[in-house]
C-alpha cells in the first residue's frame, strides 16, 4: 500500500500577506519565487541565497505554483497591473518633481 508524503512547506493565512500562499515561517510568497524564477530568470540556488530560505523551500514553492498555476498567474497579473497604476499615479513618491 501506498502512503502519499506530504511537503509542509507552503503556509496560507488570511492575515499574513492577504492570504497569498507563503514559505511557512517568512513571509515570502510563492509569487516572490516564481516572478524571480520568470523574468529575473534566478535559479532556485540563487533564490535559495538571495531570500535566505533552503532549497527544499524554493522547490516546494516552485511546486505548489505549477499545482496551482492558473490561479497564481493570474494574482501575478493583477500584481502586475497594480504596480503599474501605483507608478502612473506616482503613489509612495515623497520625492518632489525635478521641474516646477
Amino acid at each position: 500500500m501506498d502512503t502519499i508524503q506530504a511537503i509542509n512547506l507552503i503556509i496560507t493565512n488570511p492575515n499574513i500577506r492577504g492570504g497569498r500562499p507563503c514559505i511557512a515561517g517568512t513571509g515570502l510568497r510563492v509569487t516572490d519565487i516564481v516572478m524571480a524564477t520568470i523574468f529575473h530568470h534566478q535559479t532556485p540556488s540563487e533564490i535559495a541565497s538571495d531570500y535566505e530560505v533552503t532549497m527544499a523551500q524554493v522547490h516546494a514553492a516552485l511546486a505548489y505554483y505549477y499545482q496551482h498555476k492558473v490561479d497564481i498567474d493570474v494574482d501575478i497579473r493583477e500584481q502586475i497591473i497594480e504596480a503599474r497604476e501605483y507608478k502612473e499615479k506616482r503613489l509612495g513618491s515623497t520625492k518632489s518633481s525635478l521641474l516646477p
